[in-house]
């Protein structure tokens, strides 16, 4: 990792021949094409990377906004199930040995898992350490029992903080005291066939709170609590939705998870394809689980590609069959479509999801299928 008087700060993959720069006092993140032999870049981009630039670190096991009822009256489907499960939180030494195989190689961790990572009972302990290993820590919260003490916290050690929508008042309760502690917010709003109507009002109206710095739009997706009759189909709506991006509102006030990207990919006129990543899963992110399991996506709640990091190294599980394998689902996916490079297929874990209007037609078919099975 290099800086040489930039405020980015460089990783040069060596084995897949290309560079990556993130700025840790903006989260501005570039890459490089694939280089040649004298580092010119040639255009194509590298498939994957020697080690994940960003970790998804599970340091909750359960979730006390889950567990309080709150979560579901809301009216959301938590796809870690946090309103019934509840396991151990991640311990301090299984975090820092995270942080201590990662430094040098990744730029910046997102701190989430089943719960709210500023309920862990070494929050601080947590955040400090990843700073003290030059790891900008992220991080997501419904905002359910935060106080001006973790606010200030997660204003002193993180990059940026999300908020997710459930429509109370310690929505916006959070979001003011994050605000004050001096951290940049964004909101996190589920996506999905309940939903849909609000997010068009959002930007139609231009309706997004003023301290927010941009609504992110996570594609809905059928795991744990999650139904597959809310999953979004690409429909008319749908196209309408993702079309309002080209708008200046849009493109100044909202932003998308990464399998939101066919969506955006056939919908809109004037994003630049270099702006976004199709799944990134296994090829340049990653998740780990309170206790200690590497998968390439924490949407795979069966943990088909698990590999424990009890028994290897995240080095060992980032080059592992298991991940192989599921890597290898993005690399042959709708081998004869002329945008494959820049959607990657679609989701590997839940092919439902993906708003694409070729696969329209048999996703509305296996649809009616499951549901009815």
């Amino acid at each position: 990792m290099q800086s040489n008087n930039s405020p980015f700060i460089r990783i040069s993959d060596t084995r897949f021949l290309f560079n990556s720069f993130f700025n840790p006092n903006t989260g501005e993140y570039l890459r490089t094409g694939i280089l040649d032999a004298h580092e010119k870049d040639t255009g194509e981009d590298a498939f994957m990377s020697s080690f994940p630039h960003l970790l998804d670190v599970g340091i909750m096991g359960h979730c006390s906004h889950g567990l309080s009822g709150k979560c579901i009256a809301s009216g959301t489907h938590c796809y870690q199930s946090g309103a019934s499960v509840k396991q151990q939180n991640m311990l301090l030494e299984d975090f820092k040995s995270i942080v201590d195989q990662s430094k040098g190689q990744v730029f910046q961790f997102a701190l989430g898992g089943r719960g709210d990572p500023d309920q862990h009972e070494d929050f601080e302990q947590i955040l400090k350490y990843c700073r003290e290993n030059g790891i900008v820590p992220n991080m997501t919260t419904s905002g359910y029992l935060l106080d001006e003490e973790k606010a200030a916290l997660i204003g002193k050690y993180c990059g940026a903080a999300a908020v997710s929508w459930y429509r109370n008042d310690y929505t916006y309760r959070a979001i003011d005291l994050l605000c004050s502690a001096g951290i940049r917010v964004n909101l996190h709003f589920v996506l999905s066939r309940k939903t849909i109507d609000e997010a068009i009002g959002l930007i139609e109206n231009e309706q997004i709170y003023e301290k927010i710095n941009r609504v992110v739009f996570l594609l809905y997706k059928p795991v744990g609590q999650a139904s597959l009759e809310d999953v979004l189909s690409f429909d008319e709506k749908t196209k309408y939705f993702f079309s309002l991006i080209d708008t200046d509102y849009g493109l100044k006030k909202i932003g998308f998870d990464s399998c939101c990207v066919p969506g955006v990919l056939n919908s809109t006129h004037i994003v630049d394809p270099n702006c976004y990543d199709a799944c990134e899963a296994g090829r340049f992110s990653a998740y780990v689980t309170p206790d200690m399991k590497f998968l390439p996506c924490s949407f795979d709640q069966s943990q088909q590609w698990a590999v424990s990091l009890k028994d290897s190294t995240l080095q060992q599980a980032w080059g592992s069959d298991a991940f192989e394998s599921f890597r290898q689902h993005l690399r042959i996916a709708c081998p004869d479509c002329t945008k494959r490079e820049l959607c990657m297929g679609g989701c590997p874990i839940k092919p439902a999801i993906t708003l694409c209007p070729d696969l329209n037609q048999m996703k509305e078919v296996n649809e009616h299928n499951e549901i009815q099975n």
